[in-house]
């Protein structure tokens, strides 16, 4: 909503809410002339992709800013930057240290608060559960009043339950700085082929006696390379057998192959061997540069 307020010697516009960034109606005079001024530059368009029975969806430019996030998860990865949207999530999974992946952390954190959506849960390399604390601290001072977060280590070859059977495993990418991937992992109970065909009574009889009668099968939902080169975790069987790839690709141009190796970042030519690897019918390419 705009109004105009007319002094003796002035015109001026309020404008309240979303109006405010709509420049058509603020005119703006020179002289006898009124004239429109040119408009701001748009914000980053969310992307969206729907994978059955996930909703893949996120803003990501290299160097300035990656948030994704699958919300029948409620996770997202990495937190360059909050968009509203990004606050539904309570677990935040980060894949290394640099601005355009933590930058939006304090605002995830304080919005969840100030919302009343609980605290929000970061889980990390261990390396950095201390900076972001440190980080984290720091804003007592600026804000004068305390932000509750959580903050989680966990490294290769840990896991950690983000669901009921579901979990979040992480694996060591290769970057400039150390980083790492995820995958999302649900762990099914099959029973054992060898006791296919007996009654309830007599697997319930077998598991009382203390015999093992299921396997656990592991199904990877989801992987997330974060920034990284090529480099032997791409190929894991966590990373292979995903349903679903989000990967990094940050550099397209025949003559960026350079630039890709300083950066320890994907070339469109690294991930053509590595879709030749995957077996997952849904990879969604992020990190992109704006060259």
């Amino acid at each position: 909503i705009c109004k105009s307020i007319r002094t003796p010697k002035s015109l001026i516009w309020v404008c309240f809410g979303i109006d405010f960034l709509c420049p058509s109606r603020l005119p703006l005079r020179i002289g006898r002339f009124q004239m429109l001024p040119k408009p701001p530059p748009r914000g980053p368009r969310t992307g969206f992709i729907y994978e059955p029975p996930y909703r893949i969806q996120g803003e990501s430019v290299a160097g300035e800013h990656t948030v994704i996030q699958v919300p029948e998860l409620g996770l997202n990865f990495d937190m360059g930057s909050c968009p509203r949207w990004a606050l539904a999530a309570g677990v935040t999974a980060i894949s290394h240290g640099h601005m355009d992946h933590i930058g939006g952390l304090p605002y995830y954190f304080s919005q969840r608060n100030f919302q009343g959506m609980g605290v929000g849960t970061v889980v990390c390399p261990p390396s950095l559960v201390i900076p972001l604390r440190d980080m984290m601290k720091s804003w007592i001072a600026l804000e004068r009043q305390r932000t509750p977060f959580e903050l989680v280590g966990l490294a290769p070859g840990e896991e950690w339950e983000l669901k009921p059977d579901v979990f979040l495993k992480p694996f060591e990418t290769s970057h400039t700085v150390p980083s790492q991937g995820y995958c999302v992992v649900e762990k099914r109970k099959k029973l054992k082929p060898e006791f296919h065909g007996l009654s309830q009574e007599q697997l319930k009889a077998l598991r009382s006696g203390g015999t093992q009668i299921t396997d656990i099968h592991e199904h990877v939902h989801v992987a997330y390379t974060g920034d990284t080169q090529l480099c032997p975790a791409l190929m894991h069987p966590d990373v292979t057998t995903a349903k679903v790839v989000i990967t990094e690709c940050t550099f397209f141009a025949a003559d960026e192959r350079k630039r890709a190796g300083a950066g320890r970042h994907l070339h469109v030519e690294d991930l053509r061997s590595l879709l030749s690897t995957w077996e997952s019918d849904c990879v969604v390419v992020v990190h992109l540069s704006r060259r």
